[in-house]
């Protein structure tokens, strides 16, 4: 098969799906593309230009799909519903994606045009909002870091262990809050409730506010 930027870009996030940021490697990339090194810098100069075009890759489908997100909401929808859409577009995006959490966790670095525009649109949707112009950068950055930490518990999550009732009574009486107050829901559940957190939050900030 023709060996093109867009394999590259495949095989490169397959790999570091594996090995993470410090086990990529233009040699592993190759190896698993079955072919030598340096028949890749024909297409891709290096590894930080391979990770800019992983990172862009995962990020133009996050923008993609908040874009469909967005124009499926009704007219009158509210700033938070937007934020909720397009979190939620950002969350199916890096789940689609191998090691595509991973990789806006570990390569933040690797700046593409995909990822500032997806900064770009949280950007001006708190500010529309009507969220304070000196919050903003930090309101985005926290959502942003919050799918992503989200999705990356998500896809490491460890089954849970078996525990009989004489060790859940026990667990219960020394963890009364978690083990009887926290609710049991469902990952998506979850993730809509956490977003809607966040977005109460950016809601109350004044500019008198937080500094």
């Amino acid at each position: 098969m023709k060996l093109t930027r867009e394999r590259i870009v495949d095989a490169g996030m397959t790999t570091f799906a594996e090995t993470g940021y410090h086990g990529l490697s233009m040699r592993r990339v190759a190896e698993r593309l079955d072919t030598h090194a340096g028949s890749l810098y024909y297409h891709v100069k290096n590894k930080s230009e391979l990770l800019a075009l992983m990172a862009d890759r995962v990020c133009r489908h996050a923008y993609d799909a908040g874009s469909a997100a967005l124009a499926a909401l009704p007219p009158e929808a509210a700033w938070q519903e937007e934020i909720e859409a397009q979190a939620a577009a950002l969350r199916a995006s890096l789940r689609q994606h191998p090691g595509g959490a991973l990789l806006l966790a570990e390569s933040p670095g690797a700046l593409s045009h995909g990822g500032l525009s997806l900064m770009e649109r949280f950007l001006r949707t708190l500010l529309d909002g009507g969220v304070p112009a000196e919050h903003i950068g930090i309101a985005a950055d926290t959502l942003l870091s919050h799918v992503t930490g989200f999705v990356l518990q998500e896809q490491s999550e460890p089954r849970a262990p078996a525990v009989t009732a004489e060790i859940y009574a026990d667990l219960r009486t020394r963890f009364p809050l978690v083990m009887g107050e926290m609710p049991r829901l469902s990952q998506d559940e979850k993730f809509r409730r956490s977003i809607r957190l966040l977005c109460s939050a950016f809601g109350n900030l004044t500019k008198s506010g937080l500094s």
